[in-house]
């Protein structure tokens, strides 16, 4: 076969595998929308919400502590709900993706139950590339970060095992799996998708969910 023909057939598989990417997210975008208002699966009662409780625009994040993209938007979010006083907020859900992130997560929920949520959420964050490693979450040295929240230890590891603790953990992951969650960080402005994932398209999604709404 000469070059033009090898040429001509790489274009052509790759022309294949372009339109079937594109068939394929049209489908989910087209489908989640829907999905997500009907099944009222995007949010969770007594998730960890930012911003003020009656903000009729919600952001939900399905996060993992352990992924760099997460940390990154974490500030933007912030100003998000500072650029719509009183009407924007945003609720953190649980998508532990990456290997041992299931223990963080818990560990997330039980320094909630002792009121240290987002300081451990932010000491997480500030501090990933310590107890991350190859893409690979290490529970022990997240744990080793939190110990200057001054966190009852014995508590906390009895909470992280609990029934409930484990429950919350177990919903979030189904209820992203129901919503096609394959990757984080994942947003849902009032049960709508991003079309297209970044920032600005949060920020319009957003922004048009408050004209709507206010």
């Amino acid at each position: 076969m000469n070059r033009k023909l090898l040429f001509g057939a790489a274009a052509g598989m790759l022309l294949v595998v372009f339109v079937l990417a594109a068939l394929l997210f049209q489908k989910y975008h087209s489908a989640s929308p829907e999905l997500a208002s009907a099944s009222g699966v995007w949010q969770r009662d007594g998730a960890p919400v930012k911003g003020p409780p009656d903000a009729k625009v919600t952001i939900v994040e399905f996060f993992d502590p352990a992924c760099g993209t997460c940390r990154e938007f974490y500030p933007l979010v912030a100003k998000l709900i500072e650029q719509y006083p009183g009407k924007v907020r945003v609720m953190m859900r649980y998508a532990p993706l990456h290997p041992g992130s299931d223990k963080v997560v818990a560990m997330l929920e039980a320094a909630r139950l002792q009121g240290k949520y987002w300081e451990a959420l932010e000491r997480l964050f500030a501090g990933q590339n310590r107890w991350v490693v190859n893409h690979t979450s290490q529970p022990e040295k997240a744990l080793a970060l939190m110990e200057v929240l001054n966190l009852d230890a014995k508590r906390l590891a009895a909470d992280m095992n609990s029934p409930s603790v484990v429950q919350v953990v177990q919903q979030d992951v189904r209820d992203g799996q129901t919503l096609n969650v394959r990757a984080t960080p994942e947003f849902f402005v009032n049960g709508r998708p991003l079309p297209r994932f970044g920032f600005d398209q949060l920020s319009l999604l957003v922004q048009e969910a408050v004209a709507k709404a206010y």
